[in-house]
């Protein structure tokens, strides 16, 4: 088996966009910044940090023109885990992601993918598999994919949540 090629690596890459869609209303509990701020010590302030590795990689990759768009559905009431990602996403638009918000309710009728997903240049997929907790699994916890039927599927998946979706700027979390 080929080995998975890191988050750098896939973004030094890619040329034209990256999708990322997410569809969990939890993920990676035990993460550290999530745990501090459940404790009232890490909020939009630290996630803006510009010396925070995620944001100089995104400034870095949208400078070179790249699109990175976000997708999250998400249920209401936000669970605790998705109310901190709301809390911090203005860290991941000050490094130049677009994000948007999809409340569970209003996705009824889309024919969305399995798993949450990466979509490079509309060529490469990148899976990232969660247990039940949100929490990668031990092994085999990346996928690669390249098979244009799969990235069709996902690509259509995104683009019908992003056009649905409401711009971070203009959610207002339930």
């Amino acid at each position: 088996m080929a080995e998975i090629p890191t988050f750098q690596e896939l973004f030094t890459a890619c040329r034209e966009s990256a999708l990322h869609l997410e569809m969990r209303d939890g993920y990676m509990r035990s993460e550290a910044n999530f745990r501090a701020w459940q404790k009232g010590e890490y909020g939009a302030k630290e996630a803006a940090d510009p010396t925070r590795p995620w944001l100089n990689l995104m400034r870095e990759v949208t400078g070179r023109g790249v699109a990175v768009r976000r997708a999250r559905i998400v249920s209401e009431p936000l669970s605790e885990y998705v109310r901190y990602e709301y809390d911090v996403t203005a860290g991941n638009v000050a490094g130049g992601e677009q994000v948007r918000w999809l409340p569970r309710r209003r996705a009824t009728d889309l024919a969305l993918p399995g798993n949450d997903f990466w979509l490079f240049d509309g060529e490469t997929l990148l899976i990232n598999h969660f247990d039940g907790e949100g929490e990668l699994t031990p092994q085999d916890d990346k996928e690669l994919i390249t098979d244009p039927a799969v990235i069709k599927l996902c690509a259509s998946a995104f683009e019908a949540v992003w056009d649905r979706a409401i711009p971070h700027e203009e959610y207002r979390p339930v």
